[in-house]
């Protein structure tokens, strides 16, 4: 039996984004276990990582950025992970937090939001032999909303895939007992998910309604999938959360026999 620790990134005020991941991994393998640790309610601690195969940092919907006084509290649940020498996950968010506590830099993107799907992302030559890409296109299209971005990777990771809104939408992380990955975009949600995250905010999605139908309907209506920019089959179960997959192959890899 694997046993994952999420780091949920999300303020009581927002819905809590740790679900996603369980019903994610779920699907995948129902014998997985759970535990979740909300630093913003109250601080990781070691005994948090014992007993505890694998450690996904989820995205977040709070106004700040992960090099921030405010979110001081998931930094250091991230560094009790890598402490604890354990396989981490981030996405959006996650990731972005990564980049900070192990020396790189992040901030709003210049392009402004990406939403939807992060399309045309593509795989550099390092990310089409990595194992989180095992079985993934060298380009493709996954759910993603995002503000902010990794700007410069700490150094020592490898740049994994990237597109024209976000150079950097996935990188790798293993050295000095640290073994990351994490992406940009967000392998854990359906369409459908991000359209309800825009429709509980319509002071700054208003403009979004076309976006929200089709993202609603993607998973059922190939034009609707085509203009968001990716295919119904990019979207089934199975190819969407193909990086969560392989990173959960990966945890159990790693563990004792």
């Amino acid at each position: 039996m694997t046993h994952l620790l999420i780091i949920e990134a999300n303020t009581p005020d927002l819905p809590p984004a740790a679900r996603w991941f369980r019903d994610a991994f779920s699907v995948m393998d129902p014998t997985v276990t759970f535990a979740t640790v909300s630093p913003y309610v109250a601080a990781a601690q070691v005994q948090d990582f014992e007993g505890v195969d694998g450690v996904i940092f989820t995205g977040s919907g709070v106004a700040w950025s992960t090099d921030d006084a405010r979110a001081a509290a998931q930094r250091d649940a991230m560094d009790l992970a890598f402490q604890a020498g354990l396989p981490a996950w981030g996405s959006c968010n996650g990731m972005q937090l990564a980049a900070t506590v192990l020396g790189g830099t992040v901030g709003a993107s210049p392009n402004g939001l990406e939403v939807g799907v992060a399309q045309n992302t593509r795989l550099t030559e390092a990310g089409k032999t990595h194992p989180m890409f095992a079985g993934r296109s060298d380009t493709f299209a996954v759910p993603c909303i995002h503000r902010d971005e990794v700007r410069t990777l700490p150094t020592g990771a490898t740049l994994l895939a990237g597109n024209d809104h976000s150079p950097i939408q996935a990188f790798g992380y293993l050295q000095d007992g640290v073994d990351y990955w994490g992406t940009q975009y967000h392998p854990e949600l359906a369409p459908a998910q991000i359209a309800d995250f825009i429709r509980d905010r319509d002071s700054i999605f208003a403009s979004h309604a076309a976006l929200i139908a089709d993202l609603d309907a993607a998973e059922s209506d190939p034009a609707a999938a085509a203009r968001i920019g990716t295919t119904q089959d990019a979207l089934r179960h199975d190819i969407r959360t193909l990086e969560l997959a392989n990173w959960l192959a990966h945890v159990k890899d790693r563990k004792p026999q």
